[in-house]
Formats: structure tokens, C-alpha cells, sequence
């Protein structure tokens, strides 16, 4: 990779990102609108960078297209001088010190064998799917939900009456669920407890949202899976199904169609590899800077050390993260993140998150109800200030939640439980 320009005094002369979602591309749109003119390489081995979040929304419905994943045109990255590197990081290397005295490059060595060289790399590896660890969670035609081409996979067999196991209940298994009732497929969901999403919403939200799948035809099953069992296999052939899901507690399940959505855990082999500290994700700075100097690490696969909140894999956290790192190379500030927030939709529901919904130590949960519906939460913190809102279909609170956690202002419980109170009028203090 050439230096397009001799770079000012502490500025890198070039950058390569590895990993080309939401993180990674943050990274080269701010290094571009902040005026970097270095080279900049983005490699990753699906090309174009594109939006995960709908994988499992409307793109598995048919109400987006691969085209409208996608974060820019292709013709972006040629107008703005990001040279697109389709293929496999298999390993980054830490430049050291140069013969002559100052840093040496580092090095980013691909499956197909290209090098790259930069005076920084930033890693936006992203997460990988947490692997049911179970006899016959190996077997090729289960599918884990990760790239296009898997969403893909998924699409094309959610059809009227397929019967599908999604075994998993977090945010990306209740969406696969919704999907697949959406096509008229026949869905069992199957989930190790019975509120999944409880530390994300709060108890009462996240008792609602479990309720929506049995109101929209999905049979839960609330166990652990003890293996998958399946008909190609020796002695299976006297399956009903494809596969047979077994529980823990003697019940199965048979399926056409079993998506694995036990969530993620940070993909840090490239970074573990390179001799990079890592502990639930590489360890960074508030920037994503490491602790070897031009490495940086931002997204999903990052976690600062410092943070006051808990590591939050979502969208916009990752796109922040990006922001900040790419503020860092250039040696300038970025805007203070404030409390990470989220969203998700399952059947016609949104739900928008804020902050951090686990009980603070001596605070409480506050619930919000409308003719007798929880329809907010909040984490109220022992002091009065507020940790996290969390609603379904009212992000205006959020967004109001928001606006008081990053304030720090204190709050009165009872006016937070009142729906006749509008919460954005809180966040004036």
C-alpha cells in the first residue's frame, strides 16, 4: 500500500483496517472526512462493506435487498481513495523499530499470501458465533447467522411449513424466529431461560417481548440442548426430519431447518496472535488505541479498559468506536460516546435500549405502564441518576433516557413510573 502524501509530523502515512462492518468502515469514512490523505487499505474477504443488523431483520423477510446492505456504493471507495481488499487477514504482524531508528511498519499477511504494509492497522474483526459445544452442532447444514451468504442460505428455506429450530433466544434468535413465522414456516424456539433478553430490557420488557412468540404461533421450548441428532447420518435414517434436537431433560426437537443464535464472543485470534493483551476483546484505551503503539482495535472485538459501561456489541457502539479510533490516529479528539443504545425488531415490535438495565448496587428497576402494559423500563441507580431506559415502541423515552444519563441528572422515581409525565421533561434536570 502506497503513501498517497507525506503525512504531517505524527500522523501515520497509511492505515490498513481488517474487518469491513460497521467499525471498519467508520474507521476510513472519518479518516477521510477528517482530511487524512494517506493510503488506506480495507480488507476484508466480502468485499464491499455492508450492514449486519438487517441479516436477520428484513433481509431474511425480502424487504431489503444486498444492495441496500450495503454502507456506500462501491464507486465510494474509489472516489475517496480506499483500496478494497478482498480477502482473508491471517495474520498481523507489530512493526517494531526500522534499522534506522524509527517505528517500522506493520504487517498485515493475507490467505492469498499478499502482505500489507502500514504505519497503522486498525482491527474491526468483529465477533464470531459462540459454538454450541453439543455432539452434532458441527454437522454442515445447520446454520449459524453471520455473513450475507448465510442470510442467504437462511432465506432461501424459510418457506410455508418448513419446520425450523432456532435454538437461542437472545435478540438475533428472537428476530430469526420472527422472520421465519413471517414466511409461514413452522418454528420452535429454543432457549435456556425464559426471559432472554432480561438483562438488556429489565425483567418486565423482557417477559413481554418472550410472550410476543407464543401470540404469533412459535412453540418455545425453555431447556439446553444436550446434542442434534441427524437423519444423513449412521442410524438416523428413521427421522421424521432432517434433524432431531435433543434436551437435556429427555425432549426433542425435529426440524427441517436448526439455526444455531447462541450470540458471540469477540473474534481476537488475529490480535492474541500479534501478542496483543486480550480479556473478553482486545484491550484499548477509551480510543481504541492497544498498548502497542499504530494498533488499534474498535467494535465488537474491543474493550475499553477504562469504560464506565459494560462492553455493549451493538451497532452504534461499534460505529462510535470507529469514530474515535480514527480521531486517534490522527492525533485529534472525538466526541465522548455517552451511554451505548441499541435497537432491535421482532414481529411488529421495536425495542430501543439505552445505558445499562442490570440493577445497580442499592438502585432499582422502575417500570412505566400504560392500561396495565409495562412499557418502559428504567435502572434507577441508588443516587437517583439514571443507568438505563429501555421501551417497545416509544423510543422519544429513550432518547429522552439517554439525554438524562449522559447529564447525570437525578431523577424522581414516581415521575418516571407516571405515563402522564413526558420523560424528555426529566432530562432538563
Amino acid at each position: 500500500m502506497s503513501h498517497d502524501v507525506e503525512a504531517p509530523a505524527g500522523v501515520p502515512g497509511s492505515v490498513a483496517v481488517v474487518g469491513g462492518g460497521v467499525a471498519g468502515f467508520a474507521v476510513v469514512r472519518e479518516l477521510r472526512r477528517r482530511g487524512f490523505a494517506g493510503g488506506i487499505a480495507l480488507v476484508d474477504p466480502q468485499g464491499v462493506p455492508y450492514d449486519r443488523p438487517p441479516l436477520s431483520k428484513e433481509f431474511l423477510t425480502g424487504d431489503a435487498d444486498a444492495h441496500r446492505l450495503l454502507l456506500a456504493p462501491p464507486a465510494w471507495f474509489a472516489e475517496h481513495g480506499v483500496e478494497l481488499v478482498e480477502d482473508e487477514a491471517v495474520r498481523v504482524v507489530p512493526g517494531g523499530v526500522h534499522p534506522d531508528g524509527g517505528p517500522a511498519p506493520h504487517r498485515v499477511e493475507t490467505a492469498s499470501g499478499r502482505v500489507l504494509e502500514a504505519d497503522a492497522v486498525v482491527l474491526a474483526t468483529g465477533g464470531r458465533p459462540r459454538a454450541l459445544d453439543v455432539a452434532g452442532a458441527d454437522h454442515p447444514d445447520l446454520i449459524t447467522l453471520r455473513t450475507r451468504a448465510d442470510a442467504e442460505a437462511l432465506r432461501d428455506r424459510l418457506t410455508f411449513g418448513a419446520e425450523v429450530a432456532v435454538v437461542g433466544g437472545g435478540f438475533t434468535g428472537a428476530e430469526v424466529a420472527a422472520a421465519a413465522r413471517r414466511s409461514l414456516a413452522a418454528v420452535t424456539l429454543v432457549t435456556g431461560t425464559d426471559a432472554p433478553a432480561r438483562a438488556a430490557v429489565g425483567p418486565a420488557l423482557a417477559a413481554r417481548l418472550h410472550r410476543m412468540h407464543v401470540e404469533h404461533g412459535v412453540a418455545v421450548e425453555v431447556g439446553r440442548a444436550a446434542w442434534i441428532e441427524h437423519r444423513d447420518a449412521d442410524g438416523g435414517a428413521a427421522l421424521p426430519a432432517a434433524h432431531r434436537l435433543h434436551l437435556h431433560d429427555g425432549r426433542a426437537v425435529d426440524a427441517d431447518v436448526v439455526v444455531l443464535a447462541g450470540g458471540t464472543v469477540p473474534d481476537t485470534a488475529l490480535a492474541e496472535d500479534a501478542g496483543l493483551e486480550v480479556a473478553d476483546g482486545v484491550l484499548t484505551d477509551a480510543m481504541g488505541r492497544t498498548a502497542v503503539p499504530g494498533i488499534l482495535a474498535v467494535g465488537d472485538a474491543a474493550r475499553a479498559r477504562e469504560s464506565a459501561w459494560a462492553p455493549s456489541r451493538h451497532w452504534e457502539p461499534a460505529l462510535r468506536s470507529g469514530a474515535a479510533a480514527a480521531a486517534a490516529i490522527l492525533g485529534e479528539q472525538a466526541d465522548a460516546p455517552g451511554a451505548p443504545w441499541f435497537w432491535s425488531d421482532r414481529y411488529d415490535a421495536h425495542v430501543e435500549a439505552v445505558g445499562d438495565m442490570t440493577v445497580p448496587a442499592g438502585g432499582r428497576i422502575v417500570d412505566r405502564e400504560v392500561r396495565g402494559t409495562v412499557v418502559a423500563s428504567f435502572a434507577l441507580a441508588a443516587d437517583g441518576t439514571l443507568r438505563g431506559a429501555a421501551s417497545i415502541d416509544d423510543p422519544m423515552t429513550v432518547k429522552a433516557g439517554r439525554r438524562i444519563i449522559d447529564r447525570g441528572i437525578v431523577v424522581d422515581a414516581a415521575a418516571l413510573a407516571d405515563p402522564a409525565v413526558p420523560v424528555k421533561s426529566l432530562a432538563r434536570g
